[in-house]
């Protein structure tokens, strides 16, 4: 019987998997869409949220946050993340909330993306 491994539980393993994979590519909102850190720009249609994981601080809200996976069309993967509602990250842009509503949601199991 095959097991299924246990979802990571802290931001860092969750970004540090991603490194390991050489897919810690932070997806940071520009405009209307998103940038890579290789200046490629991305209109939100062309992206995809595969993952979603929400950290709550224990003792302390501004500790609580949220990372979305992300996979391109291109295969390109990496991720955005913030902090929730009234910590967020995200002040220089506006429309953060509008533009990560704007993207399709297809839940993957960890397993097939971490692999």
């Amino acid at each position: 019987m095959e097991t299924k491994p246990s979802e990571m539980t802290t931001l860092t393993e969750v970004l540090e998997k991603l490194r390991h994979q050489h897919n810690d590519n932070e997806f940071k909102p520009k405009n209307d869409g998103f940038i890579t850190p290789a200046g490629k720009f991305y209109k939100p249609e062309d992206l995809t949220i595969i993952k979603t994981y929400r950290f709550e601080g224990v003792s302390d809200p501004a500790d609580s946050s949220i990372v979305y996976i992300i996979e391109a069309h291109d295969g390109t993967l990496g991720y955005t993340m913030d902090a929730y509602g009234v910590y967020t990250t995200h002040d220089e842009v506006d429309n953060y909330d509008d533009l990560i509503k704007r993207l399709p949601v297809q839940e993957r199991e960890e397993q097939e993306i971490f692999h």
